[in-house]
């Protein structure tokens, strides 16, 4: 697949190539008195050309290298118009509307067949899992709880600094229905302030541990400066996935939950779930999205 997107553009590039287009030595014909179009340099293409190559050969080496059937797929753009983010049926909570809640959901609205992947809390520090999500180009958000953040601030400051975007997974990782309101704005708005002193910027996007909320929980998330409250639709471990929907089939859009757990939890390490996870998005035709482009 990988393959055919990059003849697709060589063949796109050659298209634009002088000579191409008409009898004048590459000079297209303008219309109605427009300056005429002139064809970029050949050498400018071959070198366009070359650059591609090379990023897919990367790409292919990289699968190899971390053991994937498959080479992961490319993402499409991200949207020129962000799709309209709603809670989803039977999710909502009184007054959700009315008072203007974050939006909870488990699926963005795309026809595009690409799933996003997140990852929770920070239990696991795992260095072999940052190299890998980079070397392979997959983008991933983290929700992260400070009590495990805390042991090593470093680890998630170069997740950071690798490009993935750092968010909201409580103080503590309680389980917030039923808590007072002032206990969960506490715990809510005091990880938005751990993660914008130690990393610079304050989360928009927030995940109630276990994913259990009530009414409470989104009017402390609203009043800290939450904006979406996205779920998950499946769940990935090391050796098995489970899932929300009874079709147990990956959607366009859906958000895919795992976390940051090793051996000591797991039958396998984060690099082990990487691989279960884009094996099976890739092997069906999914590539993988950034969040936050969506939202």
């Amino acid at each position: 697949m990988g393959g055919a997107r990059i003849g697709l553009a060589l063949l796109t590039l050659a298209a634009l190539a002088p000579g191409c287009g008409g009898d004048d030595g590459g000079e297209a014909r303008p219309a109605g008195g427009r300056q005429p179009l002139h064809a970029p340099p050949a050498r400018a293409l071959d070198s366009y050309a070359a650059k591609l190559r090379a990023a897919h050969a990367a790409r292919v080496a990289a699968a190899k290298r971390w053991g994937l059937k498959r080479v992961p797929l490319t993402a499409p753009p991200p949207p020129a118009k962000k799709p309209r983010i709603t809670t989803r049926e039977g999710f909502e909570v009184d007054g959700h509307r009315r008072l203007g809640l974050p939006p909870v959901f488990t699926t963005v609205p795309t026809e595009e067949k690409v799933v996003f992947l997140t990852v929770d809390d920070g239990a696991e520090k795992d260095p072999a899992f940052l190299r890998m999500m980079s070397d392979l180009k997959v983008p991933y958000s983290a929700f992260l709880s400070d009590y495990l953040v805390e042991e090593d601030y470093g680890y998630f400051e170069e997740m950071r600094d690798r490009g993935v975007a750092l968010h909201n997974h409580t103080l503590h990782h309680p389980a917030l229905r039923g808590l007072s309101y002032a206990r969960q704005k506490r715990e809510i708005c005091g990880m938005q302030k751990v993660i914008e002193e130690r990393y610079g910027e304050r989360p928009v996007l927030f995940r109630p541990p276990y994913g259990t909320y009530d009414k409470a929980t989104l009017r402390a998330a609203k009043a800290c400066g939450i904006t979406h409250v996205p779920l998950w639709n499946e769940e990935v471990f090391a050796d098995h996935w489970e899932y929300r929907e009874g079709d147990r089939a990956l959607h366009p859009g859906d958000i895919v939950l795992t976390h940051f757990r090793g051996r000591e939890d797991w039958k396998g390490t984060m690099p082990d779930m990487v691989r279960r996870f884009l094996d099976k998005v890739t092997a069906e035709g999914y590539a993988v999205g950034r969040l936050e482009d969506y939202l």
